[in-house]
């Protein structure tokens, strides 16, 4: 697929010409609205951006969950080469605000479920803030948003490849926010080398489960489903398995994206309580031809839960547990990997279902150049460098942070430690700063030892840190089937949760090579604070930072 400019209205008015009436955004228990509907709701926001006084260059906030006026907007904003400004749902009124003023937005369109989070705002610098629900004006009361005025799409089309499309925030593992500039050229560039590793067909169905916020959704969800005339359905409320399970029944999806916390919860909360709730069963199981045959008979069933059309599950965001993707293998679920980061737009590397290989995350895109640096010669570990179209054009009013990651001859530290096979399928072997250095100098991935310690039974997740020189696991339990399993839990419960932590310890040191090895284990009593990709705030845990 060619266009004449990599730009986002450039791509719409192709697919508003070619798939008019196709449907395109709704909910999951609606009818969607179809792209010529889409564009005439993109009209109507660009004609009311107009009247306020938005221009191109401004800075447009998008503070909502998911919904189809969230893309109308995105549309609407980047069409006219103003800057959309997502910021996630997650998201407290404190980071709202230095977010808004860092950017110097000018507009917010909020969702009424974060009503809350604006009470108390700076509006210094914004001219209105809209509800993307219904787009009712909330501010300035003497504004009114106005249905009966619309901008000819093609006429205000005011966008180039080099222009600002997005400044997206990140919220790290590593803490400070960081605004991500990103052009139209490096998000349409990135969707077209996307929809050469999985094509994307008109009659393609997504359910959207991630932040739109994220560069991952947006792209990925949002762009390369628009460019190929697919629909795109949303959830009214977040996707716990009570609103899930009857949306894949309603929706009966064929594209998702994920992240490995939602693949990893099925299989430990519903796949593997099935296998090990019989003696011989649990027994047959761990003898390898039985295990596949009960594997492929458990994917035969996972794909009718998710609605049987299923034919991509792509996860990236973090990495999947090694004994999960051997279920999906066996249990032939389409699954995929990609691997990538905000700073690329999203996606560097990645497969289809059909050339999956475990624990890698595929070969590099095409139109990019990728390579390892300072790399380990007896490992063959470095760090993976990208330069291409997909590259940032640096972090928003920060050279200096900009500088430390990006050459002058364009080329992107991503800050992940990997190896390449002989194919070019990278393995990442984790963050170079999550890396801790052993007695004699050996690199330790906290990454490996926490995959292992979460398939032990109760662990529902865990991270490594090193104290004075050691290894500890902070583990969070599932303190509610411990009651199940022991009589009397609550009352020998320090008892019990002491013999438990000697057995953790040995399965673990019984499994890591022994500079690996953990010295103890502490119970973390809450879930551990994670960023919209489900990963956990490390930086919030490490005592030796």
């Amino acid at each position: 697929m060619s266009f004449k400019k990599l730009t986002i209205p450039e791509i719409l008015v192709n697919s508003f010409t070619k798939f008019s009436d196709n449907h395109f955004l709704g909910f999951s228990d609606e009818n969607s609205l179809t792209y010529k509907e889409v564009k005439e709701k993109i009209e109507i926001v660009i004609a009311n951006l107009k009247k306020i006084g938005i221009r191109k260059t401004d800075k447009v906030a998008i503070f909502s969950n998911n919904m189809p006026n969230w893309g109308i907007i995105y549309f609407a904003t980047t069409s006219i080469g103003a800057v959309a400004v997502p910021i996630l749902p997650d998201f407290g009124s404190e980071e709202l605000n230095i977010i808004l003023k860092h950017s110097e937005a000018k507009v917010l369109f909020v969702a009424g479920i974060l009503d809350d989070k604006i009470q108390n705002i700076d509006k210094h610098n914004l001219k209105a803030i809209i509800r993307t629900n219904d787009l009712k004006t909330l501010y300035p009361e003497n504004f009114d948003f106005d249905f009966s005025i619309n901008s000819n799409f093609e006429e205000s089309i005011n966008a180039d490849e080099n222009d600002l499309a997005s400044i997206i925030y990140t919220s790290g593992t590593t803490g400070k926010s960081k605004g991500v500039m990103l052009t139209h050229k490096n998000i349409c560039f990135n969707a077209v080398e996307c929809g050469k590793v999985q094509p994307i067909r008109e009659d393609d169905v997504f359910l959207s489960i991630l932040p739109l916020s994220h560069a991952y959704e947006n792209t990925l969800g949002l762009i390369l489903p628009m460019m190929n005339g697919a629909q795109v359905k949303y959830l009214r409320k977040l996707p716990t398995p009570a609103i899930l399970v009857p949306a894949l029944q309603s929706v009966r999806p064929t594209i998702m994206l994920s992240v490995p916390l939602i693949i990893e919860k099925i299989y430990k909360s519903k796949i593997l309580p099935a296998f090990n709730s019989k003696k011989l069963i649990k027994i047959l199981y761990k003898i390898p031809v039985f295990r596949k045959w009960f594997n492929a008979a458990a994917g035969r069933k996972l794909i009718k839960t998710f609605g049987g059309r299923i034919r991509f599950f792509g996860i990236g965001g973090a990495k999947l547990d090694p004994i999960v993707e051997k279920f999906l293998i066996e249990a032939k679920f389409p699954y995929a990997i990609g691997y990538g980061l905000t700073e690329t737009s999203p996606l560097i590397a990645g497969v289809n279902p059909k050339t999956v290989r475990l624990q890698s995350t595929g070969p590099k895109i095409e139109g990019i150049e990728i390579k390892l640096t300072d790399v380990n010669h007896k490992t063959g570990e470095g760090e993976i460098w990208v330069r291409g179209e997909s590259v940032m054009k640096g972090y928003y009013k920060d050279e200096a942070l900009t500088s430390e990651v990006l050459t002058e001859d364009g080329w992107f530290k991503t800050g992940d430690l990997a190896v390449m096979d002989k194919d070019g399928y990278i393995f990442i072997k984790g963050r170079k700063k999550n890396v801790i250095i052993g007695a004699s100098g050996e690199n330790i991935y906290p990454e490996d030892i926490e995959s292992i310690i979460n398939n032990f039974d109760f662990v529902l997740e865990s991270i490594v840190v090193e104290e004075k020189g050691r290894l500890v696991a902070l583990v969070h339990l599932n303190m509610e089937e411990m009651e199940k399993k022991y009589k009397n839990f609550k009352n020998e419960m320090e008892v019990k949760l002491e013999e438990y932590k000697i057995d953790l310890l040995n399965y673990i040191n019984t499994k890591v090579n022994k500079f690996s090895n953990v010295k103890k284990i502490n119970i973390q009593k809450d879930p551990f604070e994670k960023t919209p990709t489900q990963k956990i705030k490390r930086y919030k845990y490490n005592s030796n930072d």
